[in-house]
């Protein structure tokens, strides 16, 4: 059903799209598929049937950020998260790097920001990367290369993140004089509190089979099986419900919050209202009849064949 386009040379140069092959009933229709990706300047955005591609685009400068990549990401995001027929999102980066961290042109500027000037920008940040991380669709980084100070964060947000045995990694804030700040919350839950005190405290560069064992990264792939290793993770997510997926990464952040008295009423009333929904009912109904439930997409001869 899903399938990866051979990338040639380029190995995991995002200026190859990940290909997927998807039933006609999993087609999105409407202007909106034309009308959102339009208005970044920062980003590119693909619709592929069910799944969204959010590309970071600045490849002549790495994908570093600036200010106005926290908003149109934090822009896009909202977008997505709105729209009921997308289920998956890949984020990746055009070029050879996924993220370079903070863009030199604007860490210049915010060296003469005043106190109130950072702390906005600092908060722009932050905002951007609650957006994604609480994005009700599975979030699946496709990390194409390097991911360096602030670009960590975005892989941190991610549910699922794979990288190219190539990309390498670094906190390298501490040799700045700064501190990763608002990415370390993420960070915190990915790597843990040892790992994270090592790589902050050093700084020093590791590799994607190195980010694997510390916990940032699910998997590292070679680059020229990085488009297939997306895909197989983005097919077995679309056989889950769309509900139940958006309420198992809002249950996951909810009892990380409540103590395990609170979990038990907590987790007993998600669980009891999946079960009442129409998705929870059609899903039994489905597993009882031994059919597939509707969210999943009848295959075709010809997608069985491919």
């Amino acid at each position: 059903m899903f399938c990866r386009r051979s990338t040639g040379e380029g190995g995991a140069d995002a200026g190859v799209p990940v290909v997927l092959k998807y039933p006609a009933a999993w087609q999105v229709a409407g202007d909106w598929v034309r009308k959102a990706g339009m208005g970044y300047a920062t980003l590119q955005i693909a619709y592929e049937g069910p799944l969204a591609r959010v590309t970071l685009n600045r490849p002549e400068i790495r994908n570093a950020f600036n200010d106005e990549m926290l908003a149109d990401l934090r822009s896009a995001f909202a977008a997505i998260r709105e729209v009921a027929d997308l289920r998956v999102v890949v984020l990746t980066g055009a070029g050879r790097a996924f993220c370079a961290g903070a863009d030199l042109h604007w860490m210049r500027r915010v060296r003469d920001y005043t106190y109130e000037e950072n702390y906005a920008d600092s908060l722009g940040l932050a905002k951007m990367l609650h957006e994604i991380y609480t994005c009700p669709k599975p979030v699946i980084g496709r990390i194409n290369g390097a991911a360096i100070g602030g670009g960590t964060g975005l892989v941190a947000v991610c549910d699922i993140a794979i990288a190219a045995e190539e990309a390498v990694f670094a906190f390298s804030e501490t040799k700045l004089g700064l501190t990763p700040a608002a990415i370390s919350p993420y960070l915190l839950k990915r790597m843990g509190e040892g790992n994270l005190r090592e790589c902050f405290l050093t700084g020093a560069r590791f590799t994607a089979p190195q980010a694997v064992e510390l916990g940032l990264l699910n998997a590292a792939v070679p680059a020229v099986d990085l488009d297939a290793a997306v895909a197989e993770k983005a097919a077995a997510i679309l056989t889950g419900g769309p509900e139940a997926l958006a309420v198992s990464k809002a249950l996951i952040r909810g009892i990380a919050e409540r103590s395990l008295e609170e979990n038990g009423p907590y987790t007993a009333e998600v669980i009891a209202r999946l079960r009442m929904s129409a998705e929870g009912q059609e899903g039994m109904a489905a597993f009882l009849g031994k059919r597939k439930p509707t969210w999943v997409a009848p295959v075709s001869p010809e997608d069985e064949a491919s």
